[in-house]
């Protein structure tokens, strides 16, 4: 297949040129993946460590990270926290890119906040749809001008921005997703499959219980009591509903 169909692929899935940085300590992995996503369509930095990736991201402003979890120096889960830490970073979407592939990791990705998890190996074509898949997410979330306002939350769906009795809470692009989804079916019992598919379609290790981790991570910043939820309900057995609490 030719860089230039690969491009025009891209073009496609409205993520060409997005720019990519591949945070990744083995030279021979960190070629290909920076190879594969030039020939279709990315721009791609590379580092070995997470030393300088702060510094150059809040200078290039990238759409999306591939992080390592075994680094040399901070490891992948640290580099990870000190991005979402960061203010004007704090939104781009992340994926770990690893070797280690037990539950009980994935989970831990997860619970951080990560966009997606692939792990070694992994077929270059994967590699490329899983990309694709958290931009497109990440670009799907910023087309409409319309703002959500429920009680006291506003959820800014051009600028993917929560805000909760006037401050800002910070949330990733599957969190923001997942929000979105719920609040737009204001009322209604969704079941955890149904938020899956809409949310995690490209993602096939997210599971029901992945999607518990999201809802408890979205109470923990929208909810004033996150243990007596007022926005999101847990229906038993079946899933979530959105709703409008009592004034």
């Amino acid at each position: 297949m030719s860089s230039n169909h690969d491009t025009q692929i891209a073009d496609g899935f409205g993520v060409a040129r997005s720019l990519v940085f591949v945070v990744e300590d083995e030279e021979d992995i960190a070629r290909l993946i920076s190879h594969t996503l030039r020939s279709a369509g990315f721009e791609v930095q590379s580092f070995r460590d997470g030393a300088s990736v702060i510094g150059e991201a809040l200078r290039l402003k990238p759409n999306l990270f591939l992080l390592d979890v075994m680094l040399p120096g901070k490891d992948g889960f640290d580099i990870f926290r000190l991005i979402r830490k960061t203010t004007a970073l704090s939104s781009t979407p992340i994926i770990f890119l690893t070797a280690r592939s037990s539950v009980s990791d994935r989970i831990k990705g997860l619970e951080l906040g990560a966009d997606d998890y692939i792990t070694k190996p992994f077929s270059l074509r994967e590699l490329l749809a899983r990309v694709r898949g958290v931009l497109r997410a990440a670009r799907h979330a910023g087309l409409t001008d319309e703002t959500l306002r429920v009680g006291d939350l506003e959820i800014d769906l051009s600028s993917m921005k929560i805000n909760v009795q006037g401050r800002d809470v910070p949330a990733t692009v599957r969190e923001f997703r997942l929000l979105e989804y719920l609040a737009t079916h204001l009322g209604r019992v969704l079941t955890r499959d149904q938020m899956l598919d809409a949310v995690w379609k490209e993602t096939p290790f997210v599971t029901q219980r992945s999607i518990d981790v999201y809802v408890r991570r979205l109470r923990e910043k929208i909810e004033t009591d996150s243990k007596h939820p007022r926005y999101l309900k847990t229906i038993r057995g079946i899933g979530y509903r959105f709703e409008s609490p009592r004034q």
